[in-house]
């Protein structure tokens, strides 16, 4: 009996990437190279490396960036204070974060102007929690903002308006795992409100749910992914928890062949910043190393497009 190659629908890009990257290209296209990006436009060393190539410069700080010239802001968001930086710098900016980060964005400052407390459910240094907190300047507001991280965070914080309290999350996260902190935040504090539709995004709910379905007929998982991608970690720990060895990789030439033989049905997926082209090669790779069959799992296709900025169209 071969050995069955299973993968999930969906997986890979999302709008919020492909719209990034989007952005990247057409700005190449438009004013020429170099182009700089403030951090990486999505977690995906592929990704980041083929940008590079094309004349794109990544920087940490807006202070790496010569005055006039192009910066673009990665889809993960960006605080008040970035863009403030971009106009005293005179940069022409363009910002490619996902609309989805935007509505988090929003809220949070829907909720400044309403003297309310915030509770971000995130990972502290995450680039999407960085510019979420950011937004939160209330400089005629009582408003706090608090990060909580996990569970136990959740049980032990104390908020200075217990009555007055709203939560956001990265959307980036597991959907099990919020839904374990907010259930806490519930219970501590029961006029808690929560956002107007669920921040965690279309495509990590997808994905999760892609994933949830492999495990139940695979052996093992390979998650294509970046180390640095929240959203690809959290499929590989769904994967496991689900009762599926996994592992998260970059492309083929990561992979344990000796190793792999020993399953009949391995899962593939990818991150929502991760190519089709790699999750290709790697298909390609165990099919012809282990002589083993691929088949599509599930028909969830994605058909949700984010456009581009006035200025790139």
């Amino acid at each position: 009996m071969k050995t069955k190659v299973l993968l999930a629908n969906p997986r890979g890009f999302c709008a919020g990437v492909d719209r990034a990257i989007d952005i990247v290209n057409q700005a190449l296209k438009k004013f020429g190279p170099p182009i700089y990006v403030r951090h990486e436009v999505v977690h995906n060393k592929t990704v980041v490396e083929e940008l590079k190539s094309k004349g794109v410069i990544f920087v940490d700080e807006l202070s790496e960036v010569p005055q006039s010239s192009h910066v673009i802001f990665s889809a993960h968001g960006v605080s008040e204070k970035v863009e403030k930086e971009a106009e005293e710098f005179n940069l022409l900016s363009f910002d490619a974060t996902c609309p989805l980060v935007t509505k988090v964005h929003n809220e949070v400052q829907r909720h400044v102007r309403a003297n309310r407390d915030i509770i971000l459910i995130g990972h502290e240094g995450h680039p999407e929690v960085e510019g979420t907190l950011g937004r939160h300047n209330p400089t005629d507001s009582i408003s706090k903002i608090y990060l909580v991280q996990d569970e136990e965070e959740a049980r032990l914080l104390s908020v200075s308006q217990p009555d007055n309290l709203a939560y956001v999350t990265q959307t980036t996260l597991s959907l099990d795992d919020t839904l374990t902190i907010v259930k806490i935040l519930h219970q501590q504090f029961p006029k808690i409100l929560k956002p107007k539709s669920d921040d965690i995004c279309y495509a990590t709910q997808n994905r999760q749910d892609a994933v949830k379905q492999l495990a139940l007929e695979s052996e093992f998982i390979v998650v294509i992914g970046s180390k640095n991608s929240s959203n690809s970690n959290r499929l590989k720990e769904l994967a496991e928890r689900c009762g599926a060895s996994s592992i998260l990789i970059d492309g083929a030439n990561e992979l344990d062949f000796k190793s792999l033989s020993k399953y009949k049905s391995i899962g593939v997926t990818a991150g929502a910043s991760a190519p089709e082209s790699i999750v290709q090669s790697v298909v390609k790779a165990i099919c012809n190393e282990l002589n083993a069959v691929a088949e599509e799992l599930g028909e969830n296709k994605e058909n949700i497009y984010f456009r581009l900025p006035p200025e790139l169209r």
